[in-house]
Order: structure tokens, then C-alpha cells, then sequence
């Protein structure tokens, strides 16, 4: 048997309007110590503790800012914080109920600063996923760090938790299917077979970046307008909808994809804290982060899970600039074209999509992530990432909608 983690996704029913204050209040204090604890460059957990101490929060909420940010600054080398952080808390904040009578079967008793100040809310779960909610409160699955995020109209609540599930079954030698994950190409998948390319496939990401486009013309429109928040909810509720039958619909032709293959196992970039790592200007980053890569990452995550496929997840660096021939890094002119720089090399120019996703499947190594051993110049880490970090198992997401933050930037 082996450990796998998920993200149980729920929404705060309405809240009145004394506990929405609450609500307000904690969240608000909670990015002002994250604010305060970044700036003041603390990277250990003490130093943190002595920046967010005075704050006026739950000590599971403090607790969680003491590990989350060091992460930010040692492992993730983030340069600035968005401004829609979600107010975090560690696993001591995981405290439910269940009542079959009640409406809202589910409640979370939600952590507040001093003694007595706690209150219940109900929730609204996913009914996907009220077999894992129920294994959750049995003791079946454990809790891990909880956040809440504040969207325009509703508060949602993530609880990422551990459970077992059997060991996927192999037979014989795998097939590594490396997925690169992107904005003009959706998903572009590549197979290896004695380290050699074998029919690769892309998904087009022209119909998802139209969508988003629109929706960020629309809406801005309708908010110059003054539109009535209804209008506009209706409008963000449609894109809504369309994106994520789009990551529905490629996820699941990936895992498809992979499963022609004898034996497949899934390789895909760890993109953790994609948002905290990217700083390409305002404009690119509104772009890329109102395209939700984990969302998109953890559906195909999900599906591959059902269908018995193992994944494992590698260091993203360099592999848009990795030949996946000779290991050398090349050159990327064009969004579309890759040049290997390497004269002894065979490949001199290859599509550049298809060509990552194999440098991502030749990471899939027994001793973990395969190491460039010649570059064409400096080859320090260029998103601060380590190169010799092992795979690793992500938490998974919701089979729910995805949230497109940024549209308003």
C-alpha cells in the first residue's frame, strides 16, 4: 500500500454578516504577518515566530506562517507575494463534524484569536468526494494544512489529506510519458522508448487562451460600466464553466494517451508555488497566472490515479532548454522551435513542446532526476530550484471548478 494526498474541496455556506466580519478580520490580519514576515527576509521558523507573535491570530494560522515562509524564501526563492494569499492553517485547525439531519451535513468549526471564540459554519463538500470527507472524520485519512480563500462572491475551503490506496501494478520495464504543461500548447505528451521519442501529441491551448482573453475584456467592461455584480458573477461563472470542461476534456485524453503505452508511468514538472516563482513582467504574469497549470497538472493526477497509472513529479528546470538527445542546453528562439547547440548531436532543430515533455519523461530516473552534465553557459538554476531534488507526489485536486484569479490585475 501506498500514501496518496489529496485536496478535499468545500464551500462556506453564506455567512451571517457578524461571522463574515470574523472572516474578514482574520484574513486580513493573516496577509498583513505574511506581508511583515516576508519583508523582513526571516527564513527559519523562529524568526518568523518572533515577527508574527504579536499579530492577532489563531495559533494554527501562526503555526502554519512559521513553516510556509521559510519554504517561500529557501525553497521556492520567491522575489514578492501575490495579494490573494489564503489565510492557511496547520492540521490542528481540522476539527469537523457530521449530522445527516442537517442541511449542510458538514460543519468546520473555525479557528479564532483568544479563548471562547470559535465558531461553527456549515459546508458545502463536494459529493464526489463524501467518501474521503467521511474517511476524514472515521480516522481513515489524516488531515494536513488547511486554507481558506476568499473569492468574489463565496469563501472555499481546501483540506489536503493522506490516505492509503494499492500500489499501482507493473509489469515488466515502464514507459515513461513525459506531459509538458503550457499556454500555447495546452498539454504536449511524449512517450520514450529506448530514450527515443515515440508518438508524441499536442492539445492545442488556442481555445483556452481566446476564453481567457475574452473573459478578462468582458469583465473589465462590465466593471467600467458598473455593471451589477450579479451581471458581472454570471459572466465569471460562464468562462468559469468553459475552462474547466477544457481541462476536464484534456486531462482525460492525456491519461488516454498514456495508456496506449505497455506499463506507462506519468512524469510531469513539479510546479509547486508556480505562482510565487514566476516574475516576467505584470503583464505576462496576470497571463500565465490566470491559467491554473496545477489545476490543470492535478486532474490528469486524478485521472491517472483511477485508471492505475503511476506519477511522479521532477525539477522543472531547464527542460524547455534540455536537448532530450545529447542533455545539452540549447537554444529556444521561437515559441515553437528548439536548436541544440551541441555540433556532435544529431538533433539540430526539433519542435519545442515535444521536446520537453521528453526531456521531462528522461527525468524519470531510478537515482532520481538526471543531471546535465554539459551546458552552453551558465547553467545556475534560473527559478532558483535545486538540481538535484528527488520526485515527488504533489497533493491532488479537486475534481472541482478551477479559480481564475487575475483576471483583474
Amino acid at each position: 500500500m501506498s500514501t496518496a494526498t489529496k485536496t478535499l474541496q468545500a464551500t462556506l455556506a453564506p455567512p451571517t454578516a457578524h461571522k463574515e466580519r470574523k472572516l474578514q478580520d482574520t484574513l486580513g490580519e493573516y496577509r498583513s504577518a505574511l506581508s511583515e514576515a516576508f519583508d523582513s527576509g526571516a527564513d527559519t521558523m523562529n524568526g518568523v515566530s518572533e515577527v508574527v507573535t504579536p499579530y492577532d491570530l489563531p495559533y494554527q494560522a501562526k503555526a502554519a506562517l512559521c513553516s510556509y515562509v521559510p519554504k517561500l524564501r529557501k525553497t521556492y526563492n520567491a522575489r514578492e507575494l501575490d495579494d490573494d494569499h489564503p489565510l492557511r492553517f496547520t492540521n490542528q485547525a481540522a476539527k469537523f463534524d457530521h449530522d445527516a439531519t442537517r442541511e449542510h451535513e458538514y460543519t468546520w468549526w473555525v479557528p479564532r484569536p483568544g479563548r471562547g471564540t470559535n465558531f461553527w459554519i456549515p459546508l458545502r463538500i463536494n459529493p464526489e468526494q463524501g467518501e474521503l470527507w467521511s474517511d476524514l472524520l472515521d480516522g481513515e485519512a489524516s488531515a494536513g494544512e488547511i486554507r481558506l480563500q476568499q473569492h468574489r462572491t463565496s469563501w472555499e475551503l481546501h483540506v489536503t489529506v493522506e490516505f492509503s490506496v494499492p500500489d499501482p501494478e507493473t509489469d515488466g520495464e515502464q514507459t515513461p510519458v513525459g506531459f509538458d504543461i503550457g499556454e500555447t500548447a495546452l498539454i504536449t505528451g511524449c512517450a520514450l522508448k529506448r530514450d527515443l521519442p515515440v508518438q508524441p501529441r499536442m492539445w492545442s491551448g488556442k481555445r483556452a487562451k481566446h476564453l481567457r482573453k475574452e473573459m478578462f475584456t468582458t469583465l473589465r467592461r462590465l466593471q467600467e460600466r458598473d455593471a451589477s455584480e450579479r451581471r458581472v458573477d454570471e459572466r465569471f461563472e460562464h468562462y468559469q464553466n468553459a475552462l474547466t470542461d477544457i481541462v476536464e476534456k484534456a486531462s482525460r485524453e492525456a491519461v488516454e494517451y498514456a495508456q496506449r503505452f505497455d506499463s506507462p508511468v506519468i512524469v510531469m514538472e513539479d510546479l509547486g508555488f508556480i505562482r510565487e516563482r514566476l516574475d516576467y513582467g505584470k503583464w505576462m504574469n496576470r497571463r500565465l497566472h490566470a491559467w491554473a497549470f496545477a489545476r490543470l497538472q492535478g486532474r490528469v493526477e486524478d485521472k491517472a490515479t483511477e485508471a492505475g497509472i503511476p506519477v511522479e513529479y521532477v525539477n522543472p528546470a531547464y527542460t524547455s532548454q534540455t536537448c532530450h538527445e545529447c542533455n545539452h542546453i540549447g537554444k529556444r528562439s521561437e515559441q515553437a522551435e528548439f536548436r541544440c547547440t551541441n555540433p556532435e548531436c544529431r538533433v539540430t532543430e526539433f519542435q519545442a513542446d515535444i521536446s520537453a515533455a521528453a526531456s521531462i519523461a528522461q527525468r524519470l530516473d531510478p537515482w532520481g532526476e538526471r543531471c546535465l552534465w554539459k551546458t552552453d553557459s551558465d547553467d545556475s538554476p534560473r527559478d532558483g530550484s535545486g538540481c538535484d531534488t528527488a520526485t515527488r507526489h504533489p497533493e491532488q485536486s479537486a475534481p472541482t471548478q478551477m479559480t481564475l484569479g487575475g483576471w483583474s490585475s
